[in-house]
């Protein structure tokens, strides 16, 4: 059932503060912000927080997309991540405020999910194939780093235990 097709909710206008004069160290110039002396200010980040945030960007587990962000990219209607969020295909991590965030490896699962099922399976079967498929994915990273974790310990031309 396709639901009704209403007026799109939007968010009050921002509200703006006192015009900022040229006294103000931010005037409408859309100059550097400056000292009463005429130096700029110069904005303090401390580089752990930088490097906290760039982390965060780097980690494919980090829920760094709301539900809409996450049915753009990947095409789908919100309505479908939440059926995979039923289906326990996905558990998103949710905001303070009680919203569905997503990260790129959910992303990732989503968009296999909406493949197969677009392609004619149902949506049981197709959470139970991409779990299968991820934990093959698992198996096979986890041989792979015991057989270099051996191929260390024995040396490169020894046979295995």
């Amino acid at each position: 059932m396709i639901p009704p097709s209403g007026p799109r909710r939007t968010h009050p206008p921002l509200r703006r503060g006192p015009a900022l004069s040229r006294s103000s160290p931010f005037h409408a110039s859309g100059a550097s912000p400056v000292t009463e002396r005429g130096h700029p200010i110069q904005a303090e980040t401390p580089d752990s927080a930088i490097n906290a945030l760039s982390g965060k960007f780097d980690d494919e587990d980090y829920p760094a997309y709301s539900m809409g962000q996450a049915a753009d990219i990947l095409g789908v209607r919100q309505a479908f991540l939440r059926s995979l969020d039923a289906a326990k295909l996905l558990t998103p991590q949710r905001s303070d405020g009680g919203h569905r965030r997503y990260s790129r490896y959910q992303l990732r699962l989503a968009a296999r999910a909406h493949e197969l099922v677009a392609s004619g399976t149902p949506l049981e079967s197709a959470c139970r194939i991409i779990i299968l498929e991820d934990q093959l994915a698992e198996a096979r990273r986890i041989n792979a780093e015991l057989r270099h974790t051996q191929q260390q310990t024995n040396g490169p031309g020894a046979p295995p235990e």
